[in-house]
């Protein structure tokens, strides 16, 4: 079996196992796979950019599956420079090969070129009971934290007062933001996904309307993008931990987005926003599990030894 780069005259054949993989565990009870719900589609990738990674597996002339990772997903804005993590969107093996065999040559392949390419970290996003979490543990990922998918057909503020604090996000607020980061994400998981000021301003970067709650110190921050009448809404949160603070900016956020469906990704440690979310109508969609592997092994730099002078 060889594994190598996709070019355009794989395109055809990759779209039919990606859809063949989709059809098949679509037959699974929910939470179904993540995957075709956040990730961008193939046709929606296209052309392949330099942010995008895509190998194939091929044996006798014949695709046995690919695998994909990208720096821009929908779930994850990654900065805009310099990429140093990816996300993995799509493994798919084609029926009816053997997934055992196939997938973890392709993880390792993938790891292997990204960690050519400088690339630090490779994440990804699955449901715990997804047939393909094994096989990604057995290649070295582990997990660093749960996520909530939350959805809504409609949403009921339970309060439509004005919110004491609340404002639109200033550019000067960002200093302030990142230390209400720092408060509210786990060491673990900040050194993960932004160790510094830097990479944590690329990660909140993105479109859609920003608000805070300013009371002497910023105590919560929200976002709202807004999309078409075919596609909910998405929201995202930050907040204290406490649960007046969580429920105001729940409350002022689905003000601020009017009626229509909405949807919200929550890690575990936001669980007072889970809740906030949940008594205002919300449902748990799914629950993820977020896995990460180093692609390159740092190697200390050796000391310079100890030379005597004379003279």
């Amino acid at each position: 079996m060889k594994i190598r780069s996709a070019s355009l005259l794989d395109l055809g054949r990759i779209e039919q196992i990606y859809r063949e993989a989709d059809a098949r565990f679509s037959e699974v009870p929910p939470p179904a796979r993540l995957w075709s719900l956040v990730s961008q589609t193939l046709s929606a990738l296209l052309p392949l950019s330099q942010e995008t990674l895509l190998y194939v597996a091929e044996e006798q002339g014949e695709l046995l599956g690919f695998v994909q990772a990208s720096g821009t997903p929908l779930s994850l804005t990654l900065p805009t420079g310099k990429i140093s993590t990816l996300q993995i969107l799509n493994l798919c093996v084609a029926d009816p090969a053997d997934e055992g065999d196939v997938a973890p040559q392709l993880i390792e392949h993938l790891t292997e070129e990204a960690g050519k390419k400088g690339i630090q970290r490779l994440f990804v996003r699955l449901p715990p009971d997804d047939p393909l979490t094994p096989v990604f543990r057995m290649e070295g990922f582990r997990q660093y934290a749960t996520e909530s998918v939350l959805y809504a057909d409609e949403h009921a503020p339970a309060s439509t007062a004005t919110a004491i604090g609340a404002r639109p996000a200033r550019g000067r607020d960002t200093r302030q933001l990142y230390h209400l980061y720092r408060k509210v994400t786990p060491l673990g998981v900040a050194q993960l996904e932004a160790p510094t000021f830097k990479d944590w301003k690329a990660l909140r970067d993105g479109p859609g309307q920003q608000f805070v709650l300013d009371r002497v110190e910023l105590v919560a921050w929200a976002r709202i993008q807004r999309s078409s009448s075919e596609r909910p809404n998405t929201l995202a949160f930050m907040a204290l931990p406490d649960p007046e603070i969580t429920q105001v900016i729940a409350d002022h956020a689905l003000v601020t987005a009017g009626p229509g469906a909405a949807w919200c990704s929550l890690r575990h440690y936001d669980s007072l926003l889970i809740d906030a979310l949940r008594a205002r109508g919300f449902t748990t969609l799914l629950t993820q599990a977020l896995l990460v592997r180093e692609a390159t092994v740092r190697v200390p730099v050796q000391e310079k030894g100890l030379v005597p002078s004379f003279g």
